[in-house]
């Protein structure tokens, strides 16, 4: 039998994909923040839409440079996700702090990390909702993988400290290419 569900933990149970660590860079200093509240929008120019909270260190540098990357950890770095998203880059640099390196981007000043399996240089190309939701609509300029992770354990929240690891796989007939 189904009981009611408190409304604050309802978020939990539709999260939308991995664990992103959001990469900006603003005044020169690079910075990293998990992010999990995000969805893709369109195909191409691929579209992805993230809400950062307007009291995040991240949201003031991509308010201000309109860039980021979007980068695609897996459970191997969950440890690091966590402990970026447990302090603020405006008293840390979570690159030293955790030991991540970066990587200089093509298209964007944020660099990419080289610890990922994935990494999306993005642009700002909508801001008609951040004043009222903090939502950003991204457009994907370039595009990074490791080709030799065919099957990437990414991390996925479920609210309060607890992930669940991508696993099995089930390959279905689709009428997408």
């Amino acid at each position: 039998m189904k009981t009611l569900l408190p409304l604050a933990d309802v978020y939990a149970l539709l999260e939308p994909g991995p664990v992103l660590l959001l990469g900006t860079a603003h005044d020169g200093r690079a910075n990293l923040m998990p992010l999990s509240w995000h969805c893709m929008l369109e195909f191409e120019p691929p579209l992805v839409g993230c809400v950062v909270s307007a009291a995040n260190f991240s949201f003031a540098a991509l308010e201000a440079t309109g860039e980021c990357v979007l980068n695609v950890p897996t459970v191997e770095l969950a440890e690091q996700v966590v402990g970026c998203g447990n302090c603020s880059g405006r008293e840390v640099d979570k690159f030293a702090r955790f030991v991540l390196t970066a990587v200089p981007s093509a298209q964007v000043a944020p660099p990419r990390l080289a610890e990922c399996f994935a990494s999306l240089e993005c642009r700002v190309a909508d801001r008609q909702l951040v004043g009222r939701y903090n939502f950003f609509i991204l457009e994907v300029l370039q595009a990074w993988h490791d080709p030799s992770v065919s099957a990437p354990r990414t991390l996925h929240h479920r609210g309060f400290g607890t992930f669940m690891v991508a696993g099995e796989e089930l390959t279905l007939p689709s009428a997408m290419r």
